[in-house]
């Protein structure tokens, strides 16, 4: 079962790098913040999106783990 994520990056960024980072949400914020959401396997998958992020350049603010996740795949 893979669990909800929610991810806090300083800076804006485009709905496109949803795919490139495992298909999460793009949430940009007022704050000029973005939250990255939704369903990581495991914390493999999760550490592979912490890199795809810090490949960017982006500071990475926040890691929050929301929850188990209901989807099935």
């Amino acid at each position: 079962m893979s669990d909800a994520y929610e991810l806090r990056v300083q800076g804006h960024l485009d709905d496109r790098w949803s795919d490139w980072l495992g298909g999460l949400a793009v949430r940009r914020q007022a704050d000029g913040t973005t939250v990255l959401a939704g369903s990581i396997v495991d914390q493999a998958a999760l550490h592979g999106v912490i890199n795809r992020i810090r490949d960017l350049g982006l500071p990475l603010l926040s890691v929050k783990r929301v929850g188990p996740c209901s989807e099935q795949k």
